[in-house]
């Protein structure tokens, strides 16, 4: 055989051998444990539970409780600290197909007065496909009561999970995914857009696409794939977390009417290693504000803005699922950001526990609460070393 005959197919060969990598590791443990980190030092983390199974979403009640979503379907309520084994009753059919399911969970920001939970779901269709759907529902001690749909996608395929925020004045956000073909970029799709709503579910007269031929009016920003996380810093703007497929992970500012470019422009690669743009960047499409090469599966995402870790303040804290396409490698990133919210410097943390890190939230207390992604989920409380 030719010597490049042969070099090339053992190249080939090789390259059918690589698989995605298992890092060794345990279950997790009980805890406490306890961290130093690079600013804020010792931080201890404790398991308040592992029974949960592939909890996507998290929302603070006024009376400390905590509402948790699982993915297939399921909401829970963390009572007084302690889970309670009965889910909540209420929770429409979901379509639990590939990563569809029950994903995020937002109180009304006047819960107080009317009791309202607002939650995403994908809306299972007659033949096996799905709609991602904004739903509300009154909050009982057993459950939702009143539960209504306010606004579902056209049915489809796309799958890949939905956050939702609150603005400062008073609309809803709800992100769609459109992980492949060309749905992220067409104006006639919901898929792969951010999308802005009234609390009932119409639409602003303001978004800005109203009136324009051939863009569904509904769409605030294209060009995203899989986005699972969506947060409102106290300025007002807004930031989500965003997949690219093979690096190229992604936080954008996001902004009325901008497209953000998947899968046009991406600094991501296929799977297979392949470019997925010739060029990372293009006239007319947004640049991501943060940027992962290698990948970190980003999820849910906060600002810090307590006063329980003072060296914290400020900084933007981001899950993670896995790191550069290696199993069993999610972590907690944290990033300092300049007034311009450019970062400045990016920390690691909980890498010794190998969980999957689902979403992040600032509780009431000032604490961080984080959901572990596994079919034997965790919620996990971070709180400095008295």
């Amino acid at each position: 055989m030719n010597r490049y005959v042969l070099l090339a197919a053992l190249s080939v060969a090789s390259f059918a051998q690589q698989k995605p990598t298992e890092m060794p590791r345990e279950p997790l443990g009980n805890g406490p444990f306890i961290y130093d980190t690079a600013e804020q030092h010792k931080i201890k983390v404790t398991v308040l539970s592992k029974a949960l199974n592939r909890p996507f979403g998290m929302a603070f009640l006024p009376d400390g409780n905590i509402l948790v979503s699982e993915r297939g379907g399921t909401l829970r309520i963390f009572r007084d600290g302690v889970l309670d084994p009965q889910p909540m009753t209420g929770i429409p059919a979901v379509n639990t197909r590939a990563n569809a399911g029950l994903y995020d969970f937002v109180l009304h920001p006047k819960f107080a007065e009317n009791r309202w939970v607002y939650f995403a779901y994908s809306k299972l269709g007659a033949n096996g496909d799905s709609a991602t759907t904004l739903a509300r529902g009154k909050l009982e001690r057993s459950g939702l009561t009143e539960v209504k749909d306010l606004y579902s996608t056209e049915m489809g395929m796309l799958v890949g999970g939905s956050r939702i925020v609150f603005a400062q004045d008073g609309t809803i956000y709800l992100t769609t995914a459109a992980g492949s073909g060309n749905s992220a970029q067409d104006p006639a799709s919901a898929y792969g857009k951010v999308l802005r709503l009234k609390d009932d579910g119409t639409i602003p007269a303001d978004n800005p696409f109203v009136g324009k031929a051939g863009y569904r009016p509904e769409i605030y920003t294209l060009g995203h794939r899989d986005h699972l996380g969506l947060v409102v810093h106290s300025s007002g703007a807004i930031f989500n977390a965003e997949h690219g497929p093979n690096g190229g992970d992604e936080v954008n500012w996001i902004k009325p009417g901008r497209n953000y470019g998947w899968p046009t422009v991406s600094f991501g690669r296929q799977y297979d290693g392949t470019r997925v743009s010739e060029t990372p960047q293009r006239e007319g499409f947004e640049l991501p504000q943060l940027l992962w090469i290698p990948s970190i599966g980003p999820s849910g995402i906060t600002f810090y803005t307590g006063d329980r870790f003072p060296a914290w303040k400020g900084n933007l804290f981001i899950g993670s699922a896995q790191y550069g396409e290696i199993h069993g490698t999610g972590r907690l990133e944290r990033v300092v950001l300049n007034e311009r919210f450019e970062d400045i410097r990016h920390e690691a943390l909980l890498t010794d526990l190998h969980q999957r890190v689902r979403d992040v939230r600032q509780g009431p207390d000032g604490f961080l609460y984080v959901l572990t992604d596994q079919e034997t989920g965790a919620l996990l409380r971070i709180e400095p070393v008295q």
